[in-house]
């Protein structure tokens, strides 16, 4: 039942992430386009007013006229929408369910012991102390270098070499399969606490000048928007983290670090070209495919790198697997979390119905992902892996 109800508390809190981080990140790609397609407003009145920019759109069978004050407006209104809790509640659902799977089983999900052999209570201490360092330090580079000229270009470059280290220094000290969503989470709670200490609190501060008619200081714009950018371009990164986990030839690659490094500047470099492609539009200019391309190309050549060693020709004769070959592989290597003292996921491969049952499952996760066994706990070999792969093909047969 222990288990019954933590798959379902799994399943609720991943819908629940999931919906929201569509709200959040929705909203920031709407935002951050219709920021870049502002022109200069074509009627005198309303420059004078202060807007900086206008955009008209059309959408669900009507006509918008979208303006932007980079400072303030004459007069605020009665009602004043905030986009906010759509990255507070991300970020909680984010935690609740990583709680849940990682912290909840760090034996299991955090610590692979031919890697780096320590407690759950020290990979679960260090895993938290990710979060607040990389803000930490993320913060402290913004605050010191991102005012001054080409401030925007040493901050990215600063942040990158924080991001591989970081990168580097999770996938030596954690399974790769968290290492990879330790970093994710690590940069999307850097996103939301941008929101949180700096977006939020510097229009809350905006908002309360208007209203007693003091001066309004553009810096908290000014920063509002710098980290505004930072989290759009951190965006794609983060999410191919979050999927990361089904994916098991990119975390068990020999430098999963570098694969998950490169992977991640792919996705910054294509959602960049996005991001310009509407003020590019905006304006009548070339769109800057080039970087698109460019993290396209560092794909291709994430996919080349990965590409499987050639397997040695089998010989034409070779007998299919018997299932009692495959029965001791399962027993040896499987039944330890699917027997009936641990019914992981209420799979059970202690017996020949069961795996005939689940041969799929096994071929899948075991063969193809080589995803299971967790962290490869049990030292399955790719020898035992070829044979329940040979077995499956012929037919999953239990006789």
């Amino acid at each position: 039942m222990d288990a019954y109800l933590l798959d379902w508390l799994n399943l609720l809190l991943r819908w629940a992430h999931i919906v929201t981080g569509i709200a959040w990140i929705g909203a920031s790609f709407y935002f951050v386009s219709l920021d870049n397609s502002l022109t200069p407003p074509k009627d005198p009145n309303d420059a004078a007013k202060g807007v900086g920019g206008e955009q008209w759109g059309v959408h669900g069978g009507g006509f918008y006229h979208h303006m932007k004050y980079p400072v303030s407006p004459p007069k605020l209104p009665d009602q004043l929408h905030w986009s906010m809790w759509e990255s507070y509640s991300t970020w909680l659902t984010g935690f609740a369910l990583f709680t849940v799977l990682y912290l909840f089983n760090a034996s299991t999900f955090l610590i692979d012991k031919t890697l780096f052999d320590w407690s759950p209570a020290a990979a679960i201490a260090t895993a938290l102390g990710f979060f607040v360092a990389f803000w930490i330090v993320y913060d402290t580079i913004c605050r010191v270098f991102g005012r001054g000229r080409n401030g925007d270009a040493i901050v990215g470059l600063l942040v990158f070499v924080f991001i591989v280290f970081a990168s580097w220094l999770s996938c030596h000290l954690f399974a790769g399969r968290a290492a990879f969503l330790l970093v994710g989470a690590m940069v999307a709670t850097t996103m939301s606490a941008n929101v949180f200490f700096w977006i939020i609190p510097g229009q809350r501060t905006v908002v309360a000048a208007i209203q007693a008619g003091d001066p309004v200081d553009p810096v908290h714009g000014e920063r509002g928007k710098q980290r505004s950018v930072h989290n759009t371009f951190f965006t794609l990164p983060v999410l191919f983290t979050m999927m990361s986990n089904h994916y098991g030839f990119t975390y068990g690659a020999k430098y999963n670090w570098g694969v998950l490094v490169a992977i991640m500047v792919a996705g910054a470099l294509i959602r960049m070209s996005f991001a310009l492609r509407h003020k590019a539009l905006a304006f009548g200019k070339p769109v800057p495919w080039h970087y698109a391309v460019i993290g396209t190309l560092l794909l291709a050549g994430v996919v080349f790198a990965l590409l499987p060693p050639p397997q040695p020709a089998q010989p034409a004769a070779a007998a299919p697997a018997s299932f009692a070959e495959v029965q001791a592989v399962v027993t040896q290597r499987c039944a330890l979390c699917h027997g009936a003292a641990m019914q992981s996921k209420n799979v059970r491969l202690d017996s020949a119905d069961e795996v005939s049952k689940h041969a799929q499952a096994i071929y899948q996760q075991a063969v193809v992902l080589k995803i299971m066994p967790m962290n490869n706990a049990t030292q399955i070999t790719d020898a035992e892996r070829a044979l329940l792969g040979r077995w499956f093909t012929a037919g999953a047969s239990t006789k």
